[in-house]
């Protein structure tokens, strides 16, 4: 009994290290992809162009699979068990908690790649109907009572996180004319303090003008451009340029704010998944497709900014002229910014209170 129990472990042992081994010696292998939601288009069309430049290559079939949904939501279907090969989400912060409460990757997962393992970049713009009935052209108009904004929610959506720090950053700019450094010089500890409090009273003020908090951008588009909900909705640059390039220019027009933040969506192998399916090989090619130039073509044409200083200054005419700041001029780091605005009971949940029907 006991020889047989030892010789089936042994068993079992062999086939665990089989199945963690390479999937590049077979004819076909699957990939799966967990994004966030304004990335569909572009995503379809690098898997269509990694998997014949793999299968030129290599001689071996690579399908691709894609989900997608509010990146908040979908890092929590990864920790929950999701067997995504490689995520591809909104914001640092998603991924973090996928090694910090999955286990599914690295800690050093952000530096296995340039940039941050951010291979674009976006920012936030507005999106409002047709000649702009609304006279919306900077933040300050989306606060005025009426006007109804159109944005997702902060607890489910990468996006409207960060809809929420370049409203809130607009503010702090304004009231701090501009210099960063005020926010660490403790001789200007008063002039910030009151800052934060305007920042907070403009955030809460937008956040009554918001009839409606989708669960995710794509759903926050739909809700604006497709019911049409709201006078302005406010939206990742490359999603609002989506929008307007299928209606054909017809309905709607692009607002681009005196400033915003800088995104940057970053992406990673999930090194538990592709360890256990012998796909990381596979994995690492395809993300870093997105860094080379036939990639960067792909990030242009779906209106992401590339990373690639060549190709992005090919299609620098296509992005607006937006003055950027980033997280960590602003809000530390993206722990530090979840921590404070984002958790439970953090500054969103203080502000935000359900508008009545």
């Amino acid at each position: 009994m006991l020889r047989t129990v030892c010789l089936s472990l042994l068993f079992l042992a062999f086939l665990s290290a089989c199945s963690a081994g390479t999937a590049t010696d077979v004819k076909s292998v699957q990939l799966l992809n967990v994004s966030y939601d304004p990335t569909r288009e572009l995503y379809r069309d690098v898997n269509e162009r990694f998997s014949k430049q793999w299968l030129d290559k290599t001689g071996q079939h690579v399908s691709i699979k894609q989900s997608h949904g509010g990146s908040g939501s979908q890092a929590r279907a990864v920790i929950e068990g999701l067997r995504a090969d490689v995520v591809t989400l909104a914001l640092g912060y998603d991924i973090d908690a996928i090694h910090k409460r999955g286990k599914k990757l690295g800690a050093d997962w952000q530096t296995r790649l340039p940039d941050n393992s951010s291979p674009y970049t976006s920012t936030i713009v507005f999106l409002v109907r047709k000649g702009n009935p609304k006279g919306i052209h900077d933040w300050d108009d989306l606060i005025r009572s009426d006007v109804k904004v159109v944005t997702p929610n902060p607890k489910t959506s990468g996006g409207a996180r960060w809809n929420y720090l370049a409203a809130w950053g607009y503010v702090l700019e304004r009231e701090l004319q501009g210099d960063w450094s005020k926010l660490s010089d403790p001789a200007a500890a008063g002039q910030v303090a009151a800052a934060q409090i305007k920042a907070e009273q403009f955030v809460a003020a937008l956040y009554r003008n918001a009839p409606v908090l989708d669960r995710a951008a794509r759903a926050a588009t739909n809700t604006f451009a497709q019911r049409g909900i709201g006078d302005v909705l406010i939206a990742w640059e490359n999603e609002a340029l989506l929008a307007i390039k299928e209606l054909d220019g017809q309905g709607l027009e692009l607002v681009a704010p005196s400033s915003s933040i800088l995104a940057e969506p970053p992406v990673a192998i999930v090194d538990t998944v592709v360890d256990r399916k012998g796909t990381r090989q596979i994995a690492e090619a395809y993300l870093q497709y997105l860094y080379s130039d036939a990639g960067q073509e792909l990030v242009a044409e779906h209106h992401f900014r590339p990373r690639n200083a060549a190709v992005m200054t090919q299609h620098q005419s296509e992005f607006p002229a937006i003055r950027l700041f980033t997280i960590s001029q602003v809000f530390g780091n993206w722990q530090q910014a979840q921590a404070e605005h984002f958790a439970d009971g953090g500054r969103f949940d203080h502000i935000y209170t359900v508008p009545k029907s």
